[in-house]
């Protein structure tokens, strides 16, 4: 039931489209290789396999390649979690299996059409509350930690600026403001960021940027 209106609120907007629905993990992993969706919403406890596993296996492989396709693009499809469940582990763990997004169930309609909209686009999102602990979380874990040379070799000095400052939250916009460049530049350098160091979206820079001791406390 929550499943279907849920559908129903998504397809209202004009610009989404619902291609398909799952009730546990392995139904998703199947129709998803079938379907080839731009984003699918997961949650977090649903029998057989669930979301966090279901994610690592989606994100992981291709769905060109999991289809015996021709996948020049490595296209993948982005994951925004949607959980009743508020807990650090889960968060940690859904970002950990490639989730673009995390959002809780008492999000209102726009907020999760926004959702789509934005891990569609490639950007990260995390629920306000859930941001403020994760970065409050690495703080803590990293604040006496120095950053690691290796981690970033490979990217000029203004794409570890660019990197730090995804890392705080900036949009392309904010950054362009910040480093006075223009905003496509900006682009160009997020897009090499995600490029040098494997990473498949903002999420992933700014779990990366934390990791290794790139932005203090």
């Amino acid at each position: 039931m929550i499943r279907d209106g849920l559908a129903a609120l998504l397809s209202s907007d004009p610009g989404i489209e619902v291609v398909g629905q799952a009730g546990n993990g392995r139904e998703a992993v199947e129709m998803a290789r079938e379907l080839d969706p731009d984003v699918i919403v997961m949650d977090i406890r649903m029998p057989e396999m669930d979301g966090l596993a279901a994610t690592a296996e989606l994100v992981g492989t291709p769905l060109g390649e999991a289809n015996g396709e021709a996948d020049p693009a490595g296209a993948r499809p982005k994951v925004l979690v949607l959980t009743t469940f508020d807990l650090d582990e889960y968060v940690y763990e859904a970002l950990g299996s490639g989730a673009s997004g995390f959002l809780l169930k008492d999000a209102s309609a726009a907020d999760l059409v926004n959702g789509v909209r934005v891990v569609a686009a490639g950007d990260a999102l995390l629920a306000p509350s859930i941001t403020r602990r994760l970065i409050g979380d690495f703080a803590r874990r990293r604040r006496h930690q120095r950053p690691s040379p290796q981690a970033t070799a490979g990217l000029t000095p203004r794409e570890r600026d660019v990197l730090r400052l995804i890392a705080r939250g900036l949009s392309n916009a904010e950054i362009a403001a910040e480093l006075v460049l223009a905003e496509q530049t900006v682009k160009t350098h997020v897009g090499h960021v995600l490029t040098k160091l494997a990473l498949r979206d903002r999420t992933q820079a700014v779990v990366y940027a934390y990791e290794n001791g790139l932005v203090g406390g």
